[in-house]
């Protein structure tokens, strides 16, 4: 049979619920601490990359910089953890990172794992080109049918993702980004299926020498994560994020943005919040 709980039950009870919510307290752990582990790679540019200089960089890097200046008004004030791409989920689980940025692909399965938080990057798939290359655009591409060649790393469902935007062109499959580029540049390649990011950062690098071909698909989110039930911590790196893409931060989001992709962002519409239109 249920027995009440006491009084002096009651306190302890409710005692050790606030304990163990000031525990799992992520944000003021950090704020206590006084600088943001992050997650994130250093070996794909434009995400995450060592420049000339050897310092850690790119876009990723950016959003994790937002973060700790939303913490501490200082950017800098920030340890980061180089960690491989299936080293995000287990990193977060056993606290050796606050949060990761690493252009980690939001799926329900992943979701299971981490707490997304809101997307700070649509990613797609795009065709590079050669600049001066026979082949202008996209429509000039899916004119060419058969006769086109395609390069794409290799992946069980690349030919069925180069054919979702050209049904009849050749696909040759290449186990490194490098020789799938080098099949684009020496001509046995007609474009280059690959993430649109890389694109827009390989023009912005060779802006006379590769171009767009104007059409993207296979859309996907990228979002940062943290620690499942870190509700508080959650909210706060949302509204980081969100005020970078729409309010207070813009400029600096925009500023990276077009450094990495070069993109120059429209400023967000004055007045009615677009979000609930």
């Amino acid at each position: 049979m249920f027995k009440p709980l006491t009084q002096l039950g009651t306190a302890a009870f409710v005692c050790s619920v606030f304990a163990s919510a000031a525990q799992a307290d992520k944000l003021q752990d950090v704020l206590d601490r006084g600088y943001l582990i992050a997650g994130t790679g250093s070996t794909n540019s434009p995400w995450h990359f060592m420049d000339a200089n050897n310092d850690l960089v790119g876009f990723d890097v950016d959003m994790l910089r937002l973060i700790a200046k939303g913490l501490f008004d200082d950017s800098e004030a920030i340890e980061f953890v180089n960690q491989s791409g299936d080293a995000r989920i287990p990193n977060l689980a056993t606290d050796k990172v606050d949060v990761a940025c690493q252009f980690m692909t939001v799926t329900a399965g992943r979701a299971q794992q981490v707490e997304f938080t809101i997307p700070y990057y649509r990613e797609g798939v795009g065709l590079m080109l050669m600049a001066d290359g026979e082949y202008a655009d996209y429509d000039a591409l899916k004119a060419g049918g058969s006769g086109i060649t395609v390069s794409v790393l290799q992946n069980v469902y690349a030919e069925e993702m180069v054919h979702a935007a050209l049904p009849e062109a050749t696909v040759d499959q290449y186990d490194s980004v490098d020789l799938m580029y080098q099949a684009l540049n020496s001509g046995r390649a007609d474009a280059a299926a690959t993430d649109q990011s890389s694109l827009r950062w390989y023009m912005t690098q060779n802006p006379d020498r590769f171009s767009d071909a104007g059409y993207g698909w296979n859309p996907q989110s990228y979002s940062c994560a943290v620690k499942p039930g870190e509700q508080r911590w959650l909210n706060f790196v949302n509204s980081v994020l969100h005020e970078a893409m729409t309010g207070v931060e813009f400029n600096t989001y925009a500023a990276s943005f077009e450094e990495w992709f070069g993109v120059q962002l429209d400023p967000p519409q004055i007045g009615f919040p677009i979000e609930y239109k």
